[in-house]
């Protein structure tokens, strides 16, 4: 168990961090399978701040990464990116804005 009391979860051999998001997944796998969503992607990586390099070339501040829970198209063909979230840190509510402003992309909590 973590500190926010979730308990890792296996399904389909996918180890995930909270029933929540082992959940989501199941519901998500049913909408694909009935073609209301496509292209379901999990843990998919959008960078926010690249790595900074001082002037050699040696990073001094590493990347700052956003890591969605689950991507896919919905039935119109937009991208979706999602959250299983529950305790919604301050650094999650950064990340949040980040990905608005660099993507325009709107995270869906579930």
């Amino acid at each position: 168990m973590n500190k926010y009391r979730n308990r890792k979860v296996n399904v389909d051999g996918i180890w995930f961090d909270s029933m929540r998001e082992a959940r989501r997944y199941g519901e998500l796998k049913l909408l694909q399978k009935g073609g209301y969503i496509s292209d379901l992607q999990l843990q998919v990586p959008y960078e926010l701040i690249p790595n900074q390099k001082d002037i050699n070339g040696k990073v001094i501040e590493h990347r700052v990464r956003y890591i969605a829970d689950f991507v896919y198209r919905d039935k119109d063909g937009q991208e979706v990116v999602e959250d299983a979230k529950g305790v919604k840190t301050d650094v999650y509510r950064l990340k949040k804005k980040m990905m608005l402003d660099k993507y325009g992309i709107r995270i869906k909590e579930v």
